[in-house]
Order: C-alpha cells, then sequence, then structure tokens
C-alpha cells in the first residue's frame, strides 16, 4: 500500500484566491485584530475563513455554533458547485517576503503509517501531543465533508530526488493558481503533477535500510517528520479510527478518510527556516522563577537570555539547544503545577522583551533548534516538548487553499 496517495482535489472554480486562501488556525492566537482585519477583507466572499476555526476564538461561548456554522458552510460549498477536482498532487511555489522561495508537494498520506503514541512508524511526530487540543478539533472533523488540514510533513532528502526535479519541469504542468496571500503572506503557485511523474518507488528509496544505515546509523524506518499541523494530524488519525471498525477490509483500503491531506517539504530547503518559539511567563515572583530555572538548566557553555523589569540576565545552559528546550519546558510544566502562573508561547522577540519588562512578567529568548538535527533527534530521543521550533514566522505558514473530500 501507498503511503502516498494520489486522491482528486478540489480548488474553487469562481473565486478571488487572494481571498480564499487564509492562514493556517492556530496562528496569531493572540492577536485579534489580525483576524478582525482579515474578516473585513475578506467580507462576503467565498473563503476558507468560513471553514476553518481560529484558535483565537476557542474560548468564546458562541464556539458550538461556529463549529455548527463551518459544517453547514463546507456542506453549502459543495452542494453549490463551487468546486472543481483536480489532480492529487499539487506542487507549490511559495515566494516569502524576503523573495526566498519555498517548494512543497500536496499530497495524501496513509494515516496508518502514523501514531502520535509510537516512535516507529514512517510518519513520526516530532513534539508531545496535547490531548486537550483535539476535541475541538474532532468536532469538525467529525461532521465535515472535506478536510482543509495546513499540515506540513518534512522530507529528508538530502539528494533533492523528488521535489526539486518537478520544480524544474514545472513549464509542462498545467498552473492551477498564481495569486498574492493576504495579510502579507508573500505570493504563491500550484502546478497540476500527473501521477505518472511521481511514483511511489522515489518514496521507497529513502526507506531502503541501506540509505536509512547510511543516514542514521539504523535502519530507523522513518520517512516523514510532522513540522507544522501536529494536532490536525493527531485529530485525522482519531476520526479514522473512530471509523474504521464499521468498515470491511476491503472500504479500508481506499477510503477517503485513511488519507489525510498534507504539504511535503524538503528539510533541506533553502527557505525552510526553523525559528524559536520563545516564552512570556507571568508569576508572583520573577526573581524567585529566575533562580529556579538557573537550577534547572544546570549550567554549561551556552547562555539563555533572561527579560525581566530588573533588566537583563544571560542563564548558564547547555550548548545543545534541543537539551535547553527540553530543561525549560520540564521547569516550566513542574512550577506550574506547584504555582499559578501564565505562560505564553511568543514567535516575536520584540514582545518578549516588552513583556519581560512589565510587573511579574520573565521572558525567556530561546535558542534555534537546528534544522538538520530534527530527523536524527527524533530517531534516538523521540519527541522534543511542545513549541520547540517553529517553522518560519506566522505569515509563513500555509495557507489553506487545497481541499479533499473524506466522506
Amino acid at each position: 500500500m501507498n503511503i502516498v496517495k494520489n486522491f482528486p482535489l478540489l480548488l474553487p472554480s469562481d473565486a478571488d484566491m487572494s481571498k480564499w486562501a487564509v492562514i493556517a488556525c492556530d496562528q496569531y492566537t493572540t492577536d485579534e485584530k489580525y483576524w478582525e482585519t482579515l474578516s473585513d477583507y475578506i467580507g462576503d466572499a467565498p473563503s476558507t475563513l468560513n471553514l476553518i476555526l481560529p484558535e483565537i476564538y476557542l474560548k468564546e461561548k458562541d464556539v458550538e455554533k461556529r463549529i455548527q456554522k463551518i459544517n453547514e458552510t463546507m456542506n453549502i460549498y459543495c452542494e453549490s458547485g463551487l468546486f472543481h477536482e483536480v489532480g492529487g498532487y499539487v506542487l507549490t511555489e511559495r515566494t516569502l517576503s524576503d523573495g526566498r522561495k519555498r517548494l512543497g508537494l500536496v499530497a495524501s498520506v496513509d494515516l496508518d503509517e502514523y501514531d502520535y503514541l509510537r516512535d516507529d512508524v514512517k510518519i513520526r511526530s516530532t513534539e508531545q501531543t496535547i490531548e486537550e487540543r483535539l476535541p475541538f478539533r474532532i468536532h469538525i472533523r467529525e461532521n465535515a465533508p472535506i478536510e482543509l488540514p495546513h499540515i506540513l510533513l518534512l522530507l529528508d532528502d538530502s539528494e533533492r530526488n523528488i521535489i526539486l526535479p518537478l520544480y524544474k519541469q514545472r513549464v509542462k504542468f498545467k498552473k492551477l493558481y498564481d495569486f498574492d496571500l493576504n495579510m502579507d503572506g508573500g505570493h504563491v503557485r500550484g502546478y497540476e503533477i500527473p501521477e505518472r511523474f511521481l511514483g511511489q518507488e522515489k518514496f521507497d528509496a529513502l526507506l531502503s535500510p541501506a540509505l536509512q544505515e547510511k543516514k542514521y546509523g539504523k535502519n530507523a524506518g522513518l520517512l516523514f517528520a510532522i513540522g507544522d499541523g501536529n494536532h490536525s494530524m493527531a485529530t485525522a488519525k482519531k476520526c479514522w479510527e473512530a471509523i474504521k471498525p464499521s468498515l470491511s477490509e476491503k472500504e479500508r483500503q481506499n477510503h477517503p478518510a485513511r488519507y489525510v491531506l498534507v504539504e511535503i517539504v524538503n528539510v533541506y530547503d533553502e527557505a525552510l527556516d526553523f525559528l524559536p518559539i520563545h516564552r512570556n511567563v507571568f508569576c508572583s515572583s520573577p526573581d524567585d522563577f529566575v533562580f529556579g530555572l538557573k537550577e534547572a538548566l544546570g549550567g554549561g557553555n551556552g547562555t539563555l537570555k533572561i527579560i525581566t523589569k530588573s533588566g537583563e540576565t544571560l542563564l548558564p545552559c547547555p550548548e545543545n539547544a534541543a537539551k535547553t528546550i527540553v530543561s525549560v519546558q520540564k521547569y516550566l510544566e513542574k512550577y506550574a503545577q506547584k504555582e499559578k502562573i501564565r505562560i505564553e508561547y511568543v514567535h516575536e522577540s520584540k514582545k518578549v522583551i516588552e513583556d519581560g519588562q512589565k510587573d511579574g512578567g520573565v521572558g525567556i529568548l530561546m535558542p534555534s533548534f537546528p534544522k538538520e538535527d530534527l530527523f536524527p533527534y527524533v530517531i534516538r530521543k523521540g519527541k522534543l516538548p511542545k513549541k520547540a521550533f517553529s517553522i518560519g514566522e506566522e505569515k509563513t505558514k500555509k495557507y489553506y487553499i487545497e481541499a479533499k473530500r473524506i466522506k
């Protein structure tokens, strides 16, 4: 059975694509103005904004009504003739605001080759899955006729044998879209890739025991690592496992809910950035908090920059970024068990500095996790703690464009 599969995808036939595509629902979770500005721009136009629940609104009283409206709108879009079908593989060229181009491949992957609780599967989680974040996503998906996930799967293809050759031949392929993304998201182009140009053997080659031994020192059986959308992937898995018992073995083989829509990006892509996710902490005694953090880090030849109202402090920490990230997160979770604190996960260092200087604030400027260490780390150690790294800035995250039927 193919890990990567070609399922027909859905695109709007007659829509303003700059209004259709919106950023992943788990971005700008503290910036209500972003979502209000986006909503004003879109107005009544067909948009994926009407098909998602931005996480900034999760604590609102009308969440149930929002979810019901999302499912209703999905059905309206499907029944109104808004969509047309295209082939199941789409090559994407995302031009970032600095001019760099990030290449991706939209495809469907087999959820039976993934399990967020296991470290011996071909598609692996890179960070801990927070079960509490799944119910609302499951609630949307279990009644949804289509999916629009923002999952980015990373491919360890140092020879660049899969995505780059397709890009070099892009003039051969039908261009599906070419437009500016809203809210300073850059520009995106999409090309339909016929199945004959992308055989499963290319992916199978990366799973060959000899190559795995050469890269990782053992046959790890690892093809993809999840870069973004860990909880969307886990949601799809939960929903698929709930459906499976009602299906015959034959029905399970090609059921659309078995395969989740993702974008595959080579970890060696020059425009794929791994950026730190910083921590802002608000507590009753910042000095005690920082003292305890220093003890928890255990020293080392690295430095961790801390911002408080008293100024800037450099704490000794391990040079290895992963060790520091793990130590910080363990300390935060342990501290939160004994004292009431508020933890915010922040992309912008400017906000860390601003909030760290407030009364009761502690800003922690986290180290960058090297992207070339991701696959070896996942193989040797398993999952990183939550919010260990971010793939690019918030505005560079995946926008919802393609959809796929799951019923």
